[in-house]
Parts: structure tokens; sequence; C-alpha cells
């Protein structure tokens, strides 16, 4: 056999070869969403609309469940959180999200041949897609302010946890009438003990928005020491308030912050637990859970607040009140980044 043929042999080989290896690993991918779907402890998926418009209160979160509709969008009645799930086939797909009044802002990974990047999208109550931003990291954290105007995220541009102190982030926060973006709230000025305060190792992170779409609350990390600061969009000016705070989520009264704590004597690796802060009195109050909580909680109202926990299927919900008493208990399996509508 000459040489031409002895390759197009060899060629038609592999070719057939990739087929076969396409075919079974496309068959077992089939198999085992079937077999997940069918897990008796693993939460039922229905496909219809998910939206975000008005209507009966309810809940929209990333589904971790197993199956055709992992890691898209998902609602449940917010009454009954643990029934059946609704996703929209061929759905978003978030790793972050969060919205408010109608507009939502979806953290995407988009996938390469080589590696993945990733951006922010923005979207109206039906879900369709808006405008895109460049997001310089891993996504970590989404808000929506309440009218729906702004909306941030933060992402990791270097380290991928908070849990040591060898990490940077970004955050940005979006004018979502207008368009206008600030890349990075490193550019806004900072006021701490009354005076401008300036370093080279400044981190924000875990956007909260006041209701008057005009201040925020943040993260701000310097000198390996975290604070609580109040932002002022229009002047571009932070001033800190408290110390030890990561992650803030201020209630709808506008009176409360919970966020996580680093406590003294726990893990490294888990260093954190809940906190309630009055901003009138900046007293503190421990919440009931005693497990760490490595997120940015959720108000599900003026009482409770809703966190996620790591969990057989990558995260559950849990709920606890923010008062300090009862007890927390499991909301939803195979749930993050839960909003209530």
């Amino acid at each position: 056999m000459s040489h031409r043929g002895k390759f197009s042999v060899l060629v038609a080989v592999v070719l057939v070869l990739a087929v076969v290896a396409t075919v079974s690993v496309l068959r077992a991918s089939a198999r085992a969403d079937r077999r997940d779907q069918a897990r008796p402890d693993g939460p039922r998926v229905t496909t219809g609309e998910v939206g975000l418009g008005p209507g009966a209160r309810r809940m929209v979160f990333r589904n971790m469940a197993w199956g055709p509709h992992r890691d898209e969008l998902a609602s449940t009645a917010a009454s009954a959180p643990a029934g059946t799930r609704t996703a929209t086939a061929g759905g978003l797909t978030c790793l972050r999200f969060h919205a408010a009044s109608g507009t939502g802002v979806c953290l995407q990974a988009v996938h390469g041949a080589l590696t993945d990047t990733y951006r922010a999208t923005v979207v109206d109550a039906r879900l369709h897609e808006g405008a895109h931003y460049p997001v310089p990291g891993i996504p970590s954290r989404a808000r929506v302010s309440p009218s729906g105007r702004y909306a941030a995220w933060t992402a990791f541009v270097g380290g991928d946890s908070y849990a040591g102190t060898d990490f940077s982030t970004r955050t940005a926060i979006l004018d979502t009438r207008t368009g206008k973006l600030t890349p990075s709230l490193e550019v806004y000025g900072i006021v701490k003990d009354g005076r401008r305060y300036r370093s080279a190792d400044v981190n924000f992170w875990g956007v909260t928005f006041e209701r008057d779409d005009r201040h925020f609350y943040a993260t701000l990390a310097t000198g390996r020491k975290t604070y609580l600061v109040r932002g002022d969009m229009p002047t571009r000016t932070v001033t800190v308030l408290h110390q030890n705070v990561e992650c803030p989520s201020l209630s709808p009264d506008g009176t409360r912050i919970v966020y996580k704590k680093r406590v003294a004597g726990l893990p490294a690796d888990a260093p954190w637990r809940l906190y309630a802060l009055d901003l009138r009195t900046m007293r503190e109050t421990a919440l009931a859970e005693s497990r760490s909580v490595d997120d940015q909680a959720v108000w599900s109202d003026d009482r409770h607040v809703t966190y996620a926990l790591p969990g057989d299927f990558g995260a559950d919900l849990y709920t606890v009140p923010a008062d300090g008493r009862g007890t927390p208990h499991e909301l939803v399996k195979a749930a993050v980044s839960p909003v209530y509508l």
C-alpha cells in the first residue's frame, strides 16, 4: 500500500474512534442527567416561564440540581420554597444573580476554546438579555438597587477566597438607565476617622443599596482589616462606619445590616459568623447560625435572612431570624443566589 493510502486509512480510523468516543460521552451524559433527575432526594424541576415581573411573591435563584436545568435560573413560590421549581427551557445561566423592580444582573461565564472569560449581563423582567459588561475575574457578588436603576458586582482578580488575605477584588457599579459604568470603586475617595485616607492595598466588595438611588454600603479592606463603609455616588466618596464587616446586606426598612464577621478562635478557612448591626446605635447582635457562612445574605422580609451553605448539590439555602433568636433551618436544597420578588 502506498504512503498516501496508509495515511488515508489512519485518518479514517482516527475519525471513527473520535465519533465513537463522542457518542459514548453524549450517551453517558444523557444517562447521568436522567439518573440525576430521578434521584428521590433531588429537587424536582419542571419547564415553564421564569420572570421578574409583578405577581405572586416568589423566589428566583440559581438552580444547582443536576439535570438539564443546572445553573439556570429557577423559581418557586416564596410560601413553599422547597416545592417543585420552574425553569425556562434553554433558560438564563448565571454564576451569580440579583434583581429588583423588574431589572436583573446575571454574572456569566463565557466559555472559550482555551479559557473562560466573564461578563455581567443586564436582563429585563422577562429575562431578555440587554447590555453586556466585561468582568475582570471570577464573579463573587451581585446586587441591584431596590428601584432597579443601579447594579453592582464584585469579582476576584487575584485569589479565589475571602478566607485568607492574599486576594484582590474589583467592584463595579452600573447605572442601568444611562449605561454609565464605574469599573472600580477604588476611584472613590475614602473618609476614615474624619480624614481622607489613601492606601495602595484598598479592596472593596459586597455592595448593598439604599432606596434613595444615591447611597450604598460595602466592605472596604485595607491594612489587613475590613470595614463597613457608606458610599455616596454623586460625590464619589465612601465613609468608614464600623470595623470587621464583610458582605453587608441592608434590611428592607434601611435600619440594619446583616453581615459576616470574623470571630477569633475559628478555623482559618471558616472564620465567619453572621451578625446584625443596628445602624442607629451601632450595636451588634450575633445571629443563631453557628456555622461559618461565606455568603452575602439576603433579607426575605424585615425579620429573616437567607444565605447559602455547602450542600450535596453544591449549595443549599438556609434561613434564620435577624434578631439573634430562633434557630436556622434549611429552606431550599440545591440553590444559591436567591432573590425575593
